[in-house]
């Protein structure tokens, strides 16, 4: 480069042409020194420039590393009224669900309340060998299975139906009516509901064995018949939660872009390829993730309901884990053998949460997590 740039200089002096900042007395070693000097210059301007953008980098890593806590505090200042407002659900889960979490304990020892959860004497799995082997094991999860897939089959739908249903009324008004209409058997207690059955359903003057009579038929026991009391429990949860259920799909469908029914309108698809094509792949996230939750709780049919349905009738298929627990904890007071039972439920729910949620993953479809 020196040399060129000297030829360049001595070209130059002949035409008597220069840069600007050459000195005006033409020394062609002169110039070479100034050049080469330049070119030093510039070489020590690129290192100094490498030099500090690697001392930058250096330094927006130790700045990165350093004051994540003080971030994460800085965040939490900055956002403290939801944070605020996010306390009390954190409070509650750890209080009423985690909390007592600690008393699964019990199932692992022969409890003695006047002894403590210390001193009372460790058994290990003793009470869950008891509770595989018992005899009434099999019948209680043969009905608790039974019920289960009754609401999985039966009920988990309604909602959505309902839901699909209330989106295709166009009169707000009355669509909100329907809305309200429907959320209030949701707040009526079970103790009502069953009473409501047995007012419909009783032989002695009940409106539905009227009616059959009414017809020519004859009245039916439905309250003490084994064969009649799934059915009949499975109709009282639609009737008391379905309405409620439609809260969480009605809001995935309010967030579907109208634009794509009108897309779908000018290709031609009517109302039913509208809500195959359109509306159920628009909340078919929300329906996996509400069944992978229900799944969690595929065992927990319920025992306030159940328990005041039963009879000696209908006992037989009636009897779940949920009243078994009850009766062998409560009211013989085998606390330790029915904590043991209720651990057998929780920990058939969190394998079918994990197992779903896999498997929704797999097939291309959102998990939980």
């Amino acid at each position: 480069m020196i040399i060129l740039d000297v030829i360049m200089i001595i070209t130059s002096t002949a035409t008597n042409t220069f840069p600007d900042d050459y000195p005006s007395i033409i020394d062609v070693r002169t110039s070479a020194v100034y050049l080469e000097g330049t070119h030093k210059k510039s070489r020590n301007t690129k290192v100094e420039l490498k030099m500090n953008q690697i001392k930058g980098n250096l330094a927006l890593q130790m700045s990165a590393a350093k004051p994540k806590k003080q971030c994460f505090w800085r965040q939490i200042r900055r956002n403290k009224w939801l944070y605020g407002m996010l306390a009390p659900g954190v409070l509650y889960f750890l209080l009423f669900k985690y909390a007592p979490m600690w008393g699964l304990l019990i199932a692992f020892k022969d409890y003695q309340p006047y002894l403590g959860f210390f001193g009372s004497k460790w058994v290990g799995i003793k009470h869950f060998e008891r509770l595989f082997h018992d005899p009434s094991f099999w019948m209680l999860l043969r009905n608790t299975l039974v019920l289960a897939g009754y609401n999985i089959f039966f009920f988990f739908p309604a909602p959505i139906l309902l839901s699909l249903i209330i989106n295709e009324v166009r009169q707000e008004k009355f669509k909100r009516a329907i809305q309200t209409f429907i959320y209030v058997p949701h707040f009526i207690s079970w103790v009502v509901v069953v009473g409501i059955a047995y007012t419909f359903f009783t032989i002695d003057g009940g409106l539905v064995n009227e009616a059959i009579m009414a017809m020519g038929g004859s009245k039916i026991n439905f309250l003490a018949s084994a064969g009649w009391f799934r059915t009949m429990i499975t109709l009282e949860v639609i009737w008391k939660e379905t309405g409620w259920g439609t809260i969480i799909f009605l809001a995935a469908l309010a967030g579907v872009d109208p634009q794509i029914y009108e897309a779908a309108k000018i290709d031609g698809a009517g109302r039913l390829r509208q809500l195959w094509h359109v509306t159920l792949p628009a909340i078919r996230s929300t329906i996996i993730i509400l069944f992978i939750l229900r799944l969690g709780t595929f065992l927990d049919t319920g025992f306030e309901q159940i328990f005041l349905m039963l009879n000696p009738i209908n006992r037989e298929v009636g009897e779940v884990f949920d009243t078994y627990v009850y009766t062998a904890g409560i009211t013989q007071g085998q606390f330790s053998f029915s904590t043991a039972v209720g651990l057998f439920k929780s920990v058939v729910g969190f394998v079918l949460v994990i197992s779903s949620n896999w498997l929704a993953k797999k097939f291309g479809g959102e998990g939980v997590y």
